[in-house]
């Protein structure tokens, strides 16, 4: 296997977070109603991870993406639109034998039973991603990695890779796992090899829904009885927000993070507040009742130190399209932690940049100004309680909202 030695970690880091995985080309409708109906569409990006970094990239950080592409159109649009958004994408590769993945889908929501979706990927480029071809210098070079599920569902030798990128070894980047269970994906396999991996992460962001589809597990608690190892792991509530298990974990794990540290040490005081109504839509996603505000505890480690057990509530959000907020939700968990909030305010941050998408119709938009999220995570638990927002939240240097609940 060629990837790097034992203690080859890059002694200069410049990179914040390596995002590695498949993107392609999205068609958005004009118009709502079915494929079948829908006149014409609008060309896009969409891809978990390369999402994550144009988010990242907009929100300041240096971000690179790692994937492969047809030498097409297509390619050329996806490298180039990545790239406008701030993105490194000098270790993209191009394959001159398979083509760009793309898809159309339709206006409503992801969860809802009218939503369509085609994908057009199968034999692409992104398939052939293999611990062969991938540059592992680039990969490697990031204070962070961050993967996905999507990756491993993609072929054989994209599950090897992801199982090689997850190993232990010295100089492994801080590794962090978004579990985006695609059932449509994995129709004929195994998703379990989904906790499989998260369990060699160190960071993993995963929804009460997906765990109980992809492996039968119901409830946050009993999510981290299964995954035992991550220092942190997140578990996404749809509208009761979500709860951070975080605790030290022994190994050589994450010895190049770079500063990105993910442990208890930034631990959230706040205690309760109001609670998430059903008038809008939560930053997470639907499901679960609205839980109570901010709040940390001690939990068990399941053999482990105890954790630091953190619930944030979601936001109320006018929504506008309900895609890519998971992406958006990683991104800024991911940003806060490389600058060290504490895990409430890094949830709060997730909250938001969720928050930007959900208002725009694409998977992408510009996130909040850092002063401007930085005031609405620093809010009381009753002002985020009572924290709305729309469309357009994000151009304005204080929100209305902000103004209301200040």
């Amino acid at each position: 296997m060629p990837g790097p030695a034992a203690g080859t970690a890059h002694a200069a880091t410049t990179t914040d977070v390596v995002c590695l995985g498949e993107s392609m080309v999205t068609f958005l409708p004009s118009q709502p109603g079915r494929l079948a109906d829908v006149p014409s569409f609008g060309r896009g990006i969409g891809g978990a991870e390369s999402n994550v970094a144009c988010a990242l990239a907009a929100a300041g950080h240096r971000a690179a993406w790692v994937g492969r592409v047809g030498a097409d159109g297509f390619g050329d649009h996806l490298i180039e639109t990545i790239a406008g958004y701030g993105v490194d994408t000098s270790a993209v590769r191009r394959d001159p034998d398979r083509p760009t993945g793309i898809y159309f889908r339709t206006a409503t929501d992801r969860g809802a039973g009218a939503h369509e979706v085609a994908y057009y990927r199968a034999g692409s480029a992104a398939s052939a991603m293999s611990s062969d071809n991938v540059p592992y210098g680039e990969v490697f070079a990031g204070r962070i990695l961050h993967l996905s599920g999507i990756t491993a569902a993609l072929s054989g030798d994209c599950l090897a890779l992801l199982r090689e990128l997850t190993a232990e070894r010295p100089g492994r980047p801080l590794v962090s796992f978004d579990v985006n269970h695609r059932p449509h994906l994995w129709r004929g396999g195994d998703a379990s090899v989904l906790l499989e991996l998260a369990r060699r992460s160190d960071l993993v962001f995963v929804g009460e829904d997906e765990a109980e589809e992809a492996w039968g597990i119901e409830g946050a608690e009993a999510i981290r009885a299964a995954l035992p190892e991550p220092s942190v792991l997140v578990v996404k509530r749809g509208s009761a927000g979500a709860t951070v298990f975080s605790g030290l974990r022994p190994g050589p794990r994450s010895s190049n993070a770079g500063g990105a540290e993910i442990g208890p040490a930034s631990r959230s005081t706040e205690g309760a507040g109001a609670e998430s109504g059903p008038a809008s839509r939560s930053t997470e996603g639907g499901g679960a009742e609205s839980g109570p505000a901010s709040r940390s505890t001690e939990g068990a480690g399941a053999g482990n130190a105890p954790d630091t057990v953190t619930h944030v509530p979601a936001l109320h959000v006018d929504v506008v399209a309900a895609v890519g907020a998971g992406d958006a939700f990683a991104a800024g968990f991911l940003s806060a932690t490389l600058r060290g909030l504490p895990v409430r305010d890094r949830v709060r941050h997730g909250h938001l940049m969720a928050a930007a998408v959900l208002t725009v119709p694409g998977d992408l938009t510009e996130p909040p100004a850092r002063d401007h999220a930085d005031r609405l995570a620093a809010l009381d638990d009753g002002a985020w309680g009572r924290l709305r927002l729309g469309p357009g939240w994000t151009a304005a240097d204080r929100a209305p909202e902000e103004v209301r609940t200040s």
